[in-house]
Parts: structure tokens; C-alpha cells; sequence
């Protein structure tokens, strides 16, 4: 919009990059060890089986196939290319450690050998449940893709053979094969790998655009903040959002870093989308409310904006939807 400033990159303070608003990110060790003592909340099932869904459709002239694997990853196809993921992972648990941390509830929706050649990861940030080293090592030694991402992440991905990699800036923007691009947008949230690379490096979602006009938005993990509605003011309208709506309790700890299904109605909203998909719930146990309350509260949400459910709808794991443009 012509009446918007220029926008603004990410700011520091010494190492540590900051929130749109300009607050720290995140909470202090001592609210991560308060929540530690509170518990683990209700209990999961250890697995649930995912209903079985149609291979991912090949898009269409004017369509893109967004196919739901499960957490923040998604398959997203373009009519002859490229095919981009989200924050892939395959693996068994979101963790350092082979034999502890969140474990999978849910297979991924697609097996990884059914996968088309991956032109492009588009990674949000390097927390262990989006930034998954052994599916990208995977990824690496079979299509060598593209991953461009946030500052300050390609060291990371370098010290792992993976050095094909575009880091940007909140609002810069890199060009993706077959007309496709990729803006780098602000979200509310931290990065880190181990206890001291806090916010070291730089978190954000994706606005996606191509040559016939369909446009996307993944939003990353991210708080509530004004910069929800400077995406749908500078990016938006969108054609489709990729919104999260789990890992949210206890809200006095959560609010900081992940909105809940509420404030994912809000986004939506302050977004200009005009549908939207769930994504970040019912795949690891990362806190403390039950497997479904997420898509519950969705659909409680969106009754009292007075919204259809069909708007913004929980994706089955393997499912696949189609996008075309909006007329005008």
C-alpha cells in the first residue's frame, strides 16, 4: 500500500535480534523452569493413525497444491515447478537426542519416498520441531534444494554439508524457480539451538506470490502482535493462510512465543485471507493442552467472529487442497 513507510529489518541488541515491537524474545529461564514444575498437562495417546488420503494432485495452470504433512510442514506445488516444503520433518522426535524429547504421534501424511524432487525449503526458524537436521540431510543428498531462510541460520545448515542457502531480512525477498517469490516476514517469536545461541539468529514466516497472482502466507510460530496485520497490509490480500493453532497452554508462558486458536481467528483476519489451513497441532506434544483442544477451540472461535467453518479448516494429515486466484 502506497501509505505505508518503508519497512523495517529485523533489530539487535548486541547478538540478540528482537520482536517487531522491539521486545525481547521469548521468556526467562526462570518462567522455563516454573513451567517445567507445572507438568506436562493432559496426556496424549501415544499414536493415532492418520485416514488415508488421495496421492497430492499435479496442479493445473493457475493452481497450487498445498498437500498438509503434519506440524509446520507442508508440500506446496506450483504448475510445472517448483515444489516447495515448510519446515520439513520426518523424523521420529523434534529434539537433539535420538532417545528423548516430543515424539510423534501422527506419521508424517506423506511418506518421504513419495515426495516429488524438492526444489526449495523454506525453513521459519531453527527451533528442533522446524528445523530437523536428519529430514534435511535426507533432503540434501537427494534433491540438494534451495533452503532459504532467516539471518544468521546458514551457519548452522553449513556445519551440515548444506551451503545452497539465502538468508533474509524481515521484508527482503529471494526468487524461487518458475516465477515464484518468497518474502521473509516479522513474527513474534526467538530462535535457538541450545542455551547460549538465544535469538542469535532470525525467525519470521513466508509470503508467497507467482507469476499468475495466487498468493500465500505461512506465518512460522509466532505470538500475537501488530505485525499480523502489517503482513495482510503490505502482502495481503491472500488467497490461502497457513496459520497455527497449538501449542498454546499455559497461556501465561505460551502468549510470548504461540498463538492460540482465538488470537489464529484474529490472524486471519488481520491477514486479509481469505481461507487459511491449521498446522501446529496434534503431531509432537510440545505442551500442556489435550491432542484436540486445539481444533475444538478453532471451531468455537470461529463461531463466535461468526466466520464458516469451511474459512479456515483443520487439514487431515495427507490431505491436499487445491488454490486457484480469486477473480480481481
Amino acid at each position: 500500500m502506497t501509505d505505508l513507510p518503508p519497512p523495517r529489518g529485523a533489530a539487535r541488541r548486541g547478538k540478540v535480534f528482537l520482536n517487531p515491537d522491539g521486545s525481547l524474545p521469548g521468556q526467562p529461564l526462570s518462567a522455563v523452569w516454573r513451567m517445567m514444575r507445572e507438568g506436562r498437562g493432559t496426556p496424549w495417546p501415544g499414536r493415532v493413525e492418520n485416514p488415508p488420503f488421495p496421492p497430492p494432485p499435479e496442479p493445473s495452470p493457475g493452481e497450487v497444491v498445498v498437500t498438509f504433512i503434519g506440524h509446520a510442514s507442508f508440500l506446496i506445488r506450483y504448475p510445472g515447478g517448483p515444489a516447495l516444503l515448510t519446515d520439513p520433518i520426518w523424523s521420529e522426535r523434534c529434539s537433539p537426542f535420538r532417545f528423548a524429547g516430543p515424539k510423534r504421534v501422527r506419521a508424517p501424511g506423506l511418506a518421504f519416498e513419495a515426495l516429488p524432487k524438492i526444489d526449495t525449503v523454506l525453513l521459519s526458524h531453527n527451533h528442533y520441531d522446524h528445523c530437523d537436521i536428519p529430514t534435511l540431510k535426507r533432503l540434501q543428498q537427494r534433491d540438494a534444494p534451495r533452503i532459504v531462510t532467516g539471518l544468521g541460520n546458514g551457519r548452522l545448515l553449513a556445519r551440515h554439508g548444506m551451503r545452497d542457502v539465502v538468508e533474509l531480512d524481515w521484508w527482503q525477498e529471494a526468487r524461487l524457480p518458475g516465477g515464484v517469490t518468497a518474502c521473509f516476514t516479522p513474527a513474534r517469536h526467538f530462535a535457538a539451538r541450545g542455551l547460549h545461541d538465544r535469538a542469535h539468529a532470525l525467525w519470521g514466516g513466508f509470503a508467497l506470490r507467482d507469476a499468475a497472482g495466487t498468493s500465500l502466507c505461512f506465518t512460522g510460530d509466532s505470538g500475537w502482535g501488530a505485525h499480523f496485520e502489517e503482513i495482510g497490509q503490505r502482502r495481503g490480500p491472500f488467497d490461502m493462510a497457513l496459520i497455527p493453532i497449538g501449542a498454546y497452554e499455559p497461556r501465561w508462558f505460551m502468549q510470548a512465543v504461540h498463538i492460540n486458536p482465538e488470537e489464529a481467528v484474529r490472524a486471519f483476519q488481520d491477514l486479509r485471507a481469505k481461507r487459511a489451513l491449521a498446522m501446529h497441532f496434534g503431531t509432537f506434544k510440545l505442551t500442556q493442552e489435550a491432542i484436540d483442544a486445539p481444533a475444538e477451540a478453532l471451531s468455537s472461535a470461529l463461531r463466535a467472529a461468526g466466520l464458516a467453518p469451511e474459512a479456515f479448516r483443520v487439514p487431515g494429515h495427507g490431505e491436499s487442497v487445491l488454490i486457484r486466484p480469486a477473480p480481481g
